[in-house]
């Protein structure tokens, strides 16, 4: 299984509430630039999952209308709630793109990396993408590409 976490792009600071916050125009610059950059590196079956916030929505619209809302991505969600909706480690599809926030999908990349959940940071719009494997009767989990708006 390859999951992608990628956190919302740039939004504005103030709205009625939380989740009616929307992107600003350089966070739409920010997801179409991750959205061209995946595009060719993703299949046409990859599942998109996005947290029910209008910025994650606007951020997962960059890439088309391919995606569903899914209320366990929501903010405020912890780590485990985004491997459930994902089924990591064997996936509820070879590639899952999680649309989310901060502090869980920081959380989500430390549990993985170091198998304990940690303050660790994704930059807005940023991208972690991890893949699932077995060797031999071991399940590792291997670092494909971490990818920010300002690398590309």
């Amino acid at each position: 299984m390859n999951l992608i976490l990628w956190r919302h792009a740039e939004a504005e600071d103030h709205a009625s509430s939380d989740l009616a916050r929307q992107l600003t125009p350089r966070g739409r610059k920010q997801a179409q630039g991750i959205a061209k950059w995946l595009k060719p590196r993703v299949g046409d079956d990859a599942i998109f999952l996005a947290s029910p916030a209008t910025r994650t929505i606007q951020t997962a619209e960059a890439f088309g209308d391919r995606y569903r809302v899914v209320d366990a991505l929501a903010p405020g969600n912890g780590a485990q709630a985004v491997l459930d909706a994902t089924g990591w480690p064997d996936g509820i599809g070879e590639t899952v793109v999680v649309i989310g926030h901060q502090p869980t999908l920081g959380r989500v990349a430390a549990l993985l990396m170091t198998g304990h959940e940690a303050e660790w940071s994704i930059k807005k719009s940023g991208v972690w993408w991890f893949q699932s494997r077995t060797r031999g009767s071991d399940g590792q989990t291997v670092l494909r590409a971490v990818i920010t708006p300002d690398l590309l």
